[in-house]
């Protein structure tokens, strides 16, 4: 319940909430904070502010303010990797990650909390690659005062599955490249697909522990699939011969080398050729020759997942459609763009 004071008549009370300042392009924070008694000084710059009344709170049983509610919200919209402090601004508490990884966002318990009068979270996009401090959500309850019941109801949606959004690290793999084709193979063009792919394994903190040419030859392909995992590579990444050419045969030599499970193609583009598959649990990625051009493709969207310890499938690929059309600017701003963001 709340009690109106007239403004001339608040000092001495303790504010029940902070008081917000705008200045357009310069600051946006609380001018007053919770708690601070109100002094003769103080009346002057409220007023400024357009308070012409203050207030007073007396809380029923099932009422809760909006600080409190906050941290009940933050605790449980919070899974592993995530961080946060207890000290609401404006009854707001940011979400942070608590470790380099891939933010993981449960975007379907999300919008259930989302549904719940009178509470709210924003976050990053799901699958977006964060580092530690980095904020990654925000919550809030939207009135001041509210009933416990709704913050109850929304703290038990977001918690049902360990959290609403989880920073999961990227695990450190041993990575060989495997470069297939007639023409790099027998020398009649240089490759050039080797050094991109190993920037972008590195760049996600893995390692490359060998790279090997093939011509198109399934069995040959084959065998030198094996010879990665004899060396003990834990991810394969394989370019060349991923189109419908019929002396495109690197497809052939993973089914050959004994893969149980092969997915081909995925609804992104660049990347629409873009091929997972699984031999002994260990992650094959096949890279379309779109990869030589495009600075960013459907492997960059799959390839921190994997390492995250997702295993991608059919449905995974499929979900990539939406968001998953690159807009190919003049200048290449990824991350920093819509490409992949609603997957």
């Amino acid at each position: 319940m709340l009690k109106t004071i007239k403004l001339e008549d608040a000092v001495g009370i303790k504010l029940a909430h902070d008081i917000t300042e705008i200045r357009p392009g310069e600051f946006k924070g609380p001018a007053f904070r919770k708690g601070h008694t109100v002094c003769n000084e103080d009346l002057c710059r409220l007023q400024k502010l357009g308070k012409n009344h203050l207030y007073l709170i007396d809380l029923d049983e099932n009422e809760i303010h909006e600080d409190e509610a906050a941290g009940i919200l933050a605790g449980a919209l919070a899974g592993e990797g995530v961080a946060w402090e207890n000290k609401p601004r404006e009854g707001k508490i940011n979400l942070f990650a608590d470790r380099d990884g891939l933010l993981v966002v449960d975007t379907a318990a999300l919008a259930a909390f989302n549904m719940i009068d009178e509470v709210m979270c924003a976050t990053l996009h799901n699958h977006t690659l964060v580092k530690r401090g980095e904020q990654i959500g925000a919550t809030r309850p939207i009135p001041l005062i509210m009933k416990r019941a709704p913050i109850g109801r929304a703290a038990a949606i977001a918690q049902q599955n360990g959290g609403v959004l989880v920073v999961r690290p990227l695990r450190k793999a041993k990575a060989g490249l495997m470069v297939t084709g007639n023409e790099v193979y027998h020398g009649l063009i240089e490759d050039r697909f080797a050094p991109i792919l190993t920037e972008k394994v590195t760049a996600l903190g893995s390692e490359v522990s060998g790279v090997t040419f093939a011509p198109d030859d399934a069995e040959i392909i084959s065998e030198a699939i094996h010879s990665h995992l004899d060396q003990g590579c834990d991810l394969l990444l394989l370019s060349g011969g991923m189109s419908v050419d019929p002396d495109d045969v690197t497809r052939q030599g993973i089914l050959a080398a004994g893969a149980a499970e092969m997915h081909y193609g995925a609804a992104a583009l660049p990347g629409a050729m873009f091929l997972v598959a699984y031999l002994e649990d260990v992650p094959l990625l096949g890279v379309p020759a779109c990869g030589l051009y495009h600075r960013v493709t459907a492997l960059d969207l799959v390839l921190p997942r994997i390492l995250a310890g997702e295993r991608i499938g059919k449905k995974e690929l499929a979900f990539l459609g939406h968001g998953g059309l690159c807009k190919d600017c003049p200048e290449c701003v990824y991350p920093h763009c819509p490409f992949g963001k609603c997957s």
